[in-house]
C-alpha cells in the first residue's frame, strides 16, 4: 500500500491517499500475489491504464525488494511477491499470539451487547440457542476489533405469563420441586405453564358449550381472572404471591445457568424486569412533564411519531400499567447509570424490528447519547427440517434436548468413523462434547444472521465440508503433527516457496481484514466462512506436500511454521464464535 502510494508520488507528483490503492488477491488466471487497480492513477499520468501499470509496475520491482515480477492485464497490474518476504510475514504471524486481533485500551469505546432475554415461565429454546450463540459471538469479535464490551441479559421475570405457572404450580403441583421431581427447575416450571394453558382451554370449551362466545369465554374463564387477581397482588407486593415468585424464579436461574454453561456463554450483568418498569414509568412521566409525550383522556400515556413517518406509540395504558416499550426505556435508564456506554447493540428477532426503531426515537428523545446510533441485530428464525423435534412442549425444541442430542450424534457418528480407537471413556466423552457443540454453534453460526435458516442435526456432525467437526479435526491434525516434530531449524530467507505454500501465507494474513469486516458488518458468518476457506487451503497443501517427511531441513522447518500458525489462527477464529478445539480427535 505504502510501496504504491511512494510509486505514484514518484512518478506523477502527486500524493493520493489510502482509499485510492486498491490492492486485492490476483485471480487464479493470472500470474501474481496481489493486483494493484490502476484506473484511478491513470488521469494524472496521462497515459493509457496500460502504460500507467507497467510504469508503475517497473518502479516497484526497481525499488521495493518484495516485488520480484509484475505483468500487467488492461487496468490490473498483477505484482508476485518475492518468496522473503512471505517468508518476514509468516515469522510476523509467529511472533504475535492474537496475530490479527486488537487490543482493547483505556480510549477504547465501551460497547454494551444484549442478548438471551429469556421468560421465567419456560426453559430456553432453539431461538434462544441462535439468539445466545449470536451474542456471545458478537462479543468476541467486538472485542478483537479493540473495543471494551459488557456482555448483559434482561430476564423477563414478571407479568401475567409467570403468574400462570405460580398459579398452575399452587392448584396441582402438590408441593412439587426440582429435587423431588428430579427435573431442572426451568423444566420444572415450563411443565406448570403447558398445565395452566391445558386446563385453560378446557375451561373455554366448556364456556362457549354454554353458549358464551369464545372472546367472552378468554376473558371470563376462571383460571385468567385467578391469574390477573395474582398479578395485581404481585404489583401490590404481596407478601405470600411474592414469596412464591421469588422461590420458583430461583427454580428457574438454577436451571438457566445450568443451559448457559452446557452453551459456553455468560454474562457480565443480569437486569431484570421486575427492577426495570418501575423506572421505566419514572422516565415516561418525566418526560410527560417536559412535554415529549402525551396524556390521553383515558388517562393513558402516547408518544408521537408521526413526525419520524411512524404512527403513535402507547407507553403507559389508562390503568398506569407498563409495557415492553416503557420497560426497556427503564432498563437503558439503568444501564446508562452502571456503564458509560458509547455503543449499545441489542441482539433481537427480526419480528421485533418496528420496536426497536422506535426505541431509538424514544431513547434519543429523553437525551440518551446513544440512543439513535443503537443497534438492533435483527436475525431470522432458525427451524429444524420436520419443523419441530419431539419436546416436553411438543411446540418447541427444547435447547437441552437439543445440545443432548449433539453430543450423542457426536459420540456415535465419532465411534462408527473409529476415531475414538485409543481413548479413554473420559476422553471420548469430552471430545464428543467438544465436537457436538462445536458442530451445533459452526452451523448455526456459519449462516448470515439476517436469513432465517433450517438447522439440521445430521448436516452439521460431518467431518467434511463446511462444518464444525471438519476444522476441528484439522486442527488436531494439525496439533497431531506438531507433537511428532523434532529438532524444528529456523527460518532462513532464502528458501524457496511453492505456490500452495504462499497462497497459505496470504491467506493467513487476511485474518485481520476478516475479523475488522466481521466487526463492521456484526458478522459471525464472515468469521465461519474465513476460518473454513483457511482449513481448506490448509488441507489442499497438506495433501501435495509432505511436512514430517520432507528431506529438507530449511522446507520442513517453513512447513512446520506454516502448520503451527495455520492451527493457531483456526483456535483464534473459532474462539470468536465460542467453540473449542480438540487437541486430538
Amino acid at each position: 500500500m505504502a510501496a504504491a502510494q511512494a510509486a505514484v508520488k514518484a512518478l506523477y507528483g502527486q500524493d493520493v491517499p489510502e482509499k485510492m490503492v486498491q490492492l486485492q488477491k490476483t485471480r487464479s488466471e493470472f500470474e501474481g500475489s496481489l493486483t494493484l487497480v490502476v484506473f484511478p492513477f491513470v488521469k494524472m499520468a496521462r497515459k493509457s491504464p496500460e502504460q500507467t501499470g507497467q510504469e508503475i509496475g517497473q518502479y516497484l520491482m526497481d525499488n521495493c525488494e518484495a516485488v520480484s515480477k509484475f505483468n500487467v492485464v488492461k487496468g490490473f497490474l498483477n505484482l508476485s511477491i518475492a518468496d522473503a518476504a512471505w517468508l518476514n510475514l509468516l515469522a510476523d504471524i509467529d511472533k504475535d499470539e492474537h496475530y490479527g486481533e486488537k487490543q482493547a485500551t483505556d480510549q477504547s469505546p465501551l460497547v454494551m451487547i444484549e442478548y438471551s432475554s429469556p421468560n421465567t415461565n419456560k426453559p430456553l429454546h432453539l431461538g434462544h440457542v441462535r439468539n445466545n450463540l449470536l451474542g456471545w459471538s458478537l462479543a468476541q469479535i467486538m472485542q478483537a476489533n479493540g473495543n471494551k464490551v459488557v456482555k448483559t441479559n434482561i430476564v423477563n421475570d414478571r407479568g401475567i405469563h409467570i403468574c400462570k405457572s405460580m398459579l398452575a404450580w399452587l392448584k396441582w403441583g402438590n408441593g412439587e420441586t426440582p429435587e423431588t421431581s428430579g427435573k431442572k427447575g426451568d423444566h420444572l416450571i415450563g411443565d406448570y405453564y403447558v398445565a395452566f394453558d391445558k386446563h385453560y382451554r378446557e375451561e373455554i370449551k366448556e364456556l362457549v358449550a354454554q353458549g358464551m362466545d369464545e372472546e367472552q369465554a378468554k376473558q371470563e374463564a376462571p383460571l385468567i381472572k385467578e391469574a390477573h387477581e395474582m398479578l395485581v397482588k404481585w404489583e401490590q407486593n404481596d407478601p405470600e404471591v411474592r414469596a412464591l415468585w421469588e422461590k420458583m424464579n430461583s427454580w428457574v436461574y438454577a436451571g438457566f445457568d445450568e443451559t448457559y454453561q452446557k452453551m459456553g456463554v455468560s454474562f457480565d450483568k443480569i437486569y431484570y424486569e421486575s427492577q426495570t418498569y418501575l423506572k421505566g414509568k419514572a422516565k415516561v412521566e418525566e418526560g410527560l412533564a417536559k412535554g415529549l409525550f402525551e396524556r390521553h383522556e383515558d388517562n393513558s400515556v402516547w408518544a408521537d411519531l408521526t413526525n419520524e413517518g411512524l404512527d403513535q406509540k402507547l407507553l403507559l395504558r389508562s390503568d398506569g400499567t407498563s409495557v415492553y416499550m416503557t420497560q426497556d426505556i427503564g432498563t437503558a435508564e439503568m444501564r446508562f447509570q452502571d456503564y458509560p456506554i458509547d455503543k449499545m447493540i441489542y441482539v433481537v428477532g427480526n419480528e421485533q424490528n418496528y420496536h426497536f426503531q422506535v426505541l431509538s426515537i424514544l431513547l434519543d428523545r429523553l437525551g440518551f447519547k446513544w440512543g439513535k446510533e443503537l443497534t438492533h441485530f435483527s436475525y431470522g428464525m432458525v427451524e429444524l427440517p420436520n419443523g419441530k423435534m419431539k419436546s416436553r412442549e411438543g411446540t418447541v425444541v427444547d435447547a437441552d434436548d437439543l445440545m443432548q442430542l449433539m453430543v450423542d450424534d457426536a459420540y456415535k457418528t465419532s465411534m462408527e468413523l473409529g476415531k475414538f480407537a485409543d481413548m479413554s471413556e473420559e476422553e471420548r466423552r469430552e471430545i464428543a462434547r467438544i465436537v457436538g457443540m462445536g458442530a451445533l454453534k459452526y452451523f448455526i453460526l456459519k449462516v448470515d444472521a439476517r436469513k432465517n435458516m433450517l438447522f439440521n442435526p445430521e448436516e452439521s456432525i460431518d467431518f467434511n465440508g463446511n462444518t464444525g467437526p471438519f476444522i476441528q479435526y484439522t486442527y488436531a491434525r494439525i496439533r497431531s503433527i506438531l507433537r511428532k516434530a523434532t529438532n524444528i531449524t529456523s527460518l532462513s530467507s532464502a528458501t524457496s516457496l511453492s505456490s500452495k505454500e504462499v497462497e497459505l501465507i496470504q491467506k493467513m494474513s487476511e485474518y485481520g481484514a476478516a475479523v475488522e469486516q466481521a466487526g463492521k458488518d456484526y458478522s459471525p458468518s464472515g468469521i465461519a466462512n474465513y476460518c473454513y476457506e483457511l482449513t481448506k487451503v490448509f488441507n489442499q497443501f497438506y495433501h501435495d506436500y509432505s511436512i514430517l517427511n520432507e528431506p529438507d531441513e530449511q522446507k520442513k522447518a517453513v512447513r512446520l511454521m506454516l502448520a503451527k500458525n495455520v492451527a493457531k489462527i483456526i483456535k483464534n477464529s473459532m474462539a470468536l464464535l465460542g467453540i473449542e478445539v480438540p487437541e486430538r480427535m
